[in-house]
């Protein structure tokens, strides 16, 4: 999982390479137009457009036989059953091309997080650094030790918290860079990167999971530690990116399929695709 990990992310890395100086907003509508388009190509090719074409020209003709005979109460009753049942015969011809981009999209959605997802570190700003463990691992009889590179300094010693067999420690960022942190449990050590004052677009990975399929799938960002390890996963607490329209602060899931939205139904009649 961890090849596939790397070789796709290697294709956003390469798309927004150009663009990591500018406004996140400059990546985030580059993004959106490309999966319109792609979407629009999937739709056009996967749907029955024939079928999409006649079916919403019935519709609109419902529609209007509703306006024309507003005073007929069989009339209208019988055009809003057969909206109905092209509304549903619409569905129908939808659900291919929706089937055939779910997967894609999911793992679209899974690499953009990585880089609209978290704000880096300011130098000076302080961190919680999170270790969840194996529940048969004794957190009291553990020993911990963490190095650190000279971009980091740990301020407090480990927190153990027994019932959710976890270890705390709270970091300070201390210069800009991509810094490594060394975790030493009984003599294992477990790498994480942490990074401070990045460029406005950044990839930025908050946790790294043990090895394990869905673990992978849903967090890419960095090389997985081994399965049969007592450490299940590193995380920093990053604070949550947002995309700043006109002092609105927007969760940039919203913002992405928003402008993809717009975007697709923009360029449809261009490319001749009916939604």
């Amino acid at each position: 999982m961890w090849v596939f990990n790397s070789i796709f992310g290697k294709i956003f890395e390469v798309i927004f390479f150009p663009f990591r100086n500018m406004s996140p907003w400059v990546g985030m509508v580059l993004i959106s137009f490309l999966t319109a388009l792609w979407m629009l190509f999937v739709f056009r090719f996967t749907s029955n457009q024939e079928g999409i074409r006649k079916v919403k020209n019935r519709i609109k003709a419902h529609l209007l036989e509703i306006r024309l005979f507003k005073d007929s109460l069989i009339i209208s009753l019988r055009a809003q059953g057969n909206i109905l049942r092209y509304n549903l015969k619409y569905i129908g011809y939808s659900v291919k091309p929706f089937l055939v981009m779910i997967v894609p999209f999911i793992l679209i959605l899974i690499q953009l997080n990585l880089w609209f997802g978290y704000q880096s570190l300011a130098p000076g700003q302080e961190v919680v650094l999170k270790a969840e463990l194996r529940e048969d691992l004794s957190l009291l009889d553990a020993e911990f030790m963490i190095e650190t590179s000279s971009g980091l300094e740990v301020e407090t010693p480990p927190l153990r918290i027994e019932e959710n067999s976890e270890v705390n420690w709270r970091l300070r960022a201390k210069e800009a860079g991509i810094h490594e942190l060394t975790l030493i449990l009984n003599g294992e050590k477990f790498v994480k990167k942490v990074a401070v004052a990045q460029k406005p677009l950044s990839k930025i990975s908050s946790i790294k999971v043990h090895r394990n399929f869905i673990n992978e799938l849903f967090n890419p960002g960095e090389a997985p530690i081994p399965g049969d390890l007592p450490v299940i996963s590193i995380e920093i607490k990053y604070p949550s990116k947002h995309m700043n329209l006109f002092g609105w602060r927007i969760h940039w899931i919203i913002v992405y399929f928003a402008l993809s939205i717009i975007f697709g139904f923009s360029f449809k009649g261009i490319f001749k695709v009916y939604i």
